[in-house]
């Protein structure tokens, strides 16, 4: 039964058995695994990640792929399949029953890359309010230089927003490239397989939200200075001094500080914050607005 790649659902198969097994690989499957995919498409991956684990879970939203998919393992008793839009699916409440408890530990998939954001915010959570039953592990096939963003390192061009959000939720690292030829149809654009470890930190922000919205304003303006994109929220001379103390410098921009730096800064900028309303709580309005507005977006923005 032959399917044929809908755009709507931003499909591309993955067709070269050499990345489908770098992607197996990078997950660290054991016989114990209980694994999410997300799109499972054509099962090339999935007829993979079965091997080795105890269970597959496979949601698809297309139904034209879940007749393929269950023709294809409808033998198989230890893959499930969901007919589902993973996007409105409460996980792990509504896992279809006969996958069983416990839900899936680990996540390997090729996803689309139109809804990469979204699917990563329901996969970790957000700064404020990170995902309480994390996954071991989480392997996914993105686009490259989506992939580069979230994997950037401080001071690199890449380093951004995006990359503040996730690391702050999981060590994040890039497995390897893919070419548009090993898909079918062939993407536009170049690839890459990431795997993200979710884990807490071991000291995190004292106000997430705050944080949340210092990074946005920070990265407001991508190649101003931290001293202008955080005038709202803080005086320039004082916010050099800041910078200074937590071993940066006045004319830092945004992508120079790295994860644990941006937390001393919102730290430090919310304790001032915090004195200022004490002293004068009308002063505050703005800021719990700000933060507010902010924390009700999603990734999707960063993409």
């Amino acid at each position: 039964m032959a399917t044929r790649a809908r755009k709507q659902f931003g499909q591309h198969w993955l067709k070269s058995p050499a990345i489908v097994q770098q992607i197996v690989e990078a997950a660290r499957l054991s016989k114990e695994d209980r694994i999410l995919e997300i799109g499972p498409g054509q099962g090339v991956l999935t007829e993979e990640l079965l091997k080795p684990t105890q269970k597959v879970l496979g949601v698809e939203i297309d139904r034209d792929l879940c007749q393929l998919l269950r023709k294809r393992f409808h033998h198989h008793p230890r893959f499930v399949l969901q007919e589902a839009d993973f996007l409105s699916l409460r996980f792990p409440e509504e896992i279809d029953p006969a996958f069983g408890d416990p839900p899936p530990n680990k996540v390997v998939a090729n996803i689309p890359y139109n809804i990469t954001g979204p699917i990563l915010e329901r996969l970790l959570g957000k700064i404020a309010s990170p995902r309480p039953d994390t996954f071991e592990s989480i392997v996914l096939l993105v686009q490259k230089e989506v992939a580069q963003r979230i994997c950037a390192k401080p001071g690199k061009k890449a380093f951004g927003a995006l990359s503040l959000r996730v690391q702050y939720l999981a060590q994040c690292e890039i497995i390897c490239n893919v070419p548009a030829k090993a898909f079918q149809p062939p993407p536009k654009v170049e690839s890459a397989v990431i795997r993200l470890t979710p884990r807490p930190l071991e000291k995190p922000a004292q106000n997430p939200k705050y944080l949340t919205t210092l990074i946005k304003l920070g990265f407001s303006t991508k190649r101003k200075m931290l001293r202008n994109n955080l005038k709202p929220v803080v005086d320039r001379e004082v916010l050099g001094e800041i910078l200074t103390n937590i071993g940066s410098f006045p004319e830092a921009r945004g992508e120079a500080l790295s994860l644990r730096q941006w937390i001393t800064l919102s730290d430090k900028l919310g304790a001032l914050a915090a004195a200022e309303a004490a002293a004068e709580p009308t002063e505050m309005i703005e800021t719990v607005t700000e933060s507010d507005r902010a924390e009700s977006e999603t990734l999707e923005t960063e993409l």
